[in-house]
């Protein structure tokens, strides 16, 4: 060491995420997302075909075969869920190593924060003006609202959604609140699912192992990369089911809902992708003002992400070949990719910010509610307090969105109306959020200045990638100092 406390930053490399993507390479060769597509418009004809309104079978009977039609995509859920705590921890962790210097560790962290929540409130705001302008509430028999109510799972998830929301905000607690971000007690907080604490403690443990010999560092630095293998490769396995899953969720969900309200539903869905093609152009025109990149050859490089951020529906799961587009196509630096990315697909959720505000609009519409703009303000704060630290996994969005709508008085019954479309709609605002992690990364590669140019930090990089592959090592250490 020499002396200084990060001084280990310089001689430590952990194997970068991008070497996990083989997994996934017959996923995508494969269309997954094409699969996935498919399995959707089969879900929801089988779906409306056996929904009681059509009279083929009886309620009781429909309910009983939507329950095993959805079996398959709960285990799915339970699966992804399952590895996304480790996952995040390992990642994050493992990518705050990847610094080439404490001065670009420090920039890169507070131009993230800067920059995370300036484009969730963009994207919440955007949410709100557009569900304000074209009214999707409108369109829908809110005869409808009232008799609507929630069961099951989805009364569990709101349930827990409106107590996040059950404590008032004060100025006087907020010292209090604060200071309980930071973990306590980490195993507590991972078997809890607690989100933005386990990224904080993440961090924390992340810096502390750069503070130590990298030979003390190593490894728990190697046991943080088996877990990362170890998670892709189920997720990796668990993938090769989503179309069958997708098939099965939509197909309850169309059996429980039934024709006549999805007709309904169809502007407030067409008004929802409306509103990510509109996030989907700020994220292009954010890369071309503050990344330099053109945004036709931007789209163009973020294609495989963006479809497997459909196909996964988890921004976590995406990681690797996220990680790989960054630094192979877009030519981001791996010092920066490796860091942003994890933290992105937890702490950065554009999409899904855009998606709760607008809903929150369309249930206030739906229920004849008028939100003044101090309400509106409120609904934008909650949602980007919300957003940051949600799990990136599939079905939480229930869990935000019960929170958002008890924050501003609308009902959570609506929620039953609109959980089958949720199952469709939460795929565009993953990869809207995969996108938001790529443009950050090209962003904060053009502005957050190095210690190293850009063509020599790549260079090393690959260095250590052909020492680590002809070695078959997951850390390097003294690699910038001579092999």
């Amino acid at each position: 060491m020499k002396g200084g406390t990060f001084s280990a930053v310089e001689h430590i490399f952990p194997k970068s995420q991008k070497f996990l993507t083989g997994r996934f390479n017959r996923l995508v060769q494969g269309r997954l997302w094409l699969q996935v597509l498919i399995g959707m418009v089969l879900g929801i004809g089988t779906g409306l075909l056996i929904n009681p309104d059509t009279g083929f079978v009886s309620k009781p009977v429909a309910n009983g075969i939507g329950e095993w039609l959805a079996l398959p995509g709960n285990l799915f859920l339970a699966f992804i869920q399952m590895i996304v705590v480790p996952l995040i921890l390992a990642s994050i962790t493992r990518g705050i190593a990847a610094a080439t210097d404490v001065r670009q560790l420090k920039s890169t962290g507070v131009g993230l924060a800067f920059y995370f929540v300036g484009s969730t409130i963009v994207a919440a705001a955007l949410g709100v003006v557009i569900g304000l302008t074209l009214t999707p509430g409108n369109y829908v028999d809110r005869a409808v609202a009232p008799a609507a109510e929630l069961a099951g799972p989805v009364a569990e998830l709101a349930a827990e959604g409106e107590a996040r929301a059950a404590k008032p905000f004060s100025l006087v607690d907020l010292p209090t609140g604060i200071t309980e971000l930071l973990p306590t007690n980490p195993l507590n907080s991972i078997v809890s699912g607690d989100m933005l604490q386990i990224v904080i403690f993440s961090i924390v443990l992340g810096v502390g192992l750069l503070s130590v010999p990298p030979q003390s560092s190593k490894p728990l630095f190697e046991l943080l990369g088996s877990v990362q293998e170890i998670c892709m490769a189920i997720v990796a396995t668990v993938m090769m089911f989503a179309p069958v899953a997708v098939f099965g969720l939509l197909a309850q969900a169309m059996i429980k809902t039934g024709p006549g309200v999805l007709t309904g539903l169809a502007a407030y869905a067409a008004v929802v992708v409306f509103g990510m093609a509109v996030l989907l152009v700020f994220y292009l025109v954010t890369a071309l003002v503050l990344g330099g990149r053109n945004p036709l050859e931007m789209l163009r490089s973020i294609r495989e992400p963006f479809l497997l951020g459909f196909s996964t529906n988890s921004s976590a799961a995406t990681m690797p070949v996220t990680v790989k587009t960054a630094e192979e196509v877009l030519k981001v630096r791996p010092s920066l990719s490796q860091f942003i990315v994890p933290l992105g697909a937890t702490m950065n959720m554009g999409g899904t910010a855009l998606y709760q505000a607008l809903a929150t609009i369309f249930m206030a519409q739906l229920y004849q509610i008028d939100l003044s703009m101090g309400m509106l303000l409120v609904l934008i704060a909650t949602t980007v307090g919300a957003s940051i630290g949600t799990p990136a996994v599939p079905g939480v969005g229930i869990v935000v969105l019960a929170s958002v709508l008890s924050s501003v008085g609308v009902p959570l019954s609506g929620l039953a109306l609109i959980v089958g479309l949720d199952r469709i709609l939460e795929r565009f605002r993953t990869s809207l959020n995969v996108t938001g992690d790529l443009v950050a990364c090209v962003v904060m590669d053009r502005l957050v200045p190095a210690k190293v140019s850009r063509e020599s930090e790549i260079r090393s990089a690959a260095e250590r990638e052909h020492i680590q592959e002809t070695r078959n090592e997951d850390v390097v250490i003294n690699s910038r100092g001579g092999h």
